[in-house]
């Protein structure tokens, strides 16, 4: 099996994974947002505890997005950086996706439902898109205003629909019959079943054109102009 870094910076979890047929080993920072000086630390931590070297790696997956546009910005030079070095891949996951399997895979009877992964955007948003029983994407990406209407209707006749993600927990008092929240969001090993595979299948980002999912623009702000 391939030797892979795993790279989740999507969110304000840093998280950091080698995978092997299955996780070896995981670790995240504990200081939200704090993907600029720690993630080379992360990295050389994660390496240092599972025995690997650098040039050991076979290839490089990273969480593409959506998320925090800066914080994807981090993840995506620092991965570019390491495959450039190392003349290895990199594999770009769709961060819902990793989401959405994790979630289905802790299921017990999965075909019954569908599964709504969100990354937090701003105010009442979140980035998000519908996945079936079996983490099969039903509709493309989108930002999208939460509020009991859109549910009910994302549901349609389903048994269940479960939220997940760090967007989540905005919709705790809109949900309605059958609708559940988990506590499963973005970490490094749930990029691992899906990297395996698209190395495998040779499904690799193209170094040089690669940009994350942003789906909106940064959110900047320009200060108020003083008159004297």
């Amino acid at each position: 099996m391939p030797k892979l870094l795993l790279i989740e910076t999507a969110t304000e979890v840093c998280s950091i994974g080698l995978w092997d047929g299955s996780l070896m080993v995981e670790k995240s920072t504990e200081e939200d947002y704090a993907h600029t000086s720690q993630l080379t630390l992360l990295i050389q931590a994660t390496l240092k505890e599972a025995g690997w070297q650098m040039e050991e790696l076979d290839g490089v997956a990273i969480s593409a997005g959506p998320g925090s546009y800066t914080a994807l910005r981090v993840g995506a030079a620092t991965a570019k950086g390491i495959c450039f070095a190392g003349k290895i891949p990199l594999i770009a996951i769709d961060t819902l996706e990793s989401i959405a399997l994790a979630m289905a895979k802790s299921e017990k009877k999965p075909e019954n439902s569908i599964f709504l992964p969100m990354i937090d955007a701003r105010r009442m948003e979140a980035y998000t898109a519908p996945f079936d029983g079996q983490a099969t994407r039903l509709d493309q990406t989108k930002a999208i205003i939460l509020d009991a209407k859109y549910l009910s209707q994302i549901q349609g006749e389903s048994e269940r629909l479960v939220l997940g993600g760090n967007g989540a927990p905005k919709c705790k008092d809109i949900l309605g019959p059958g609708q559940e929240i988990r506590d499963i969001s973005c970490a490094a090993k749930h990029l691992g079943p899906l990297a395996e595979k698209a190395f495998l299948e040779k499904k690799w980002a193209d170094l040089a054109y690669f940009s994350p999912s942003y789906i909106k623009p940064p959110n900047i702000t320009t200060p108020k102009k003083i008159w004297k």
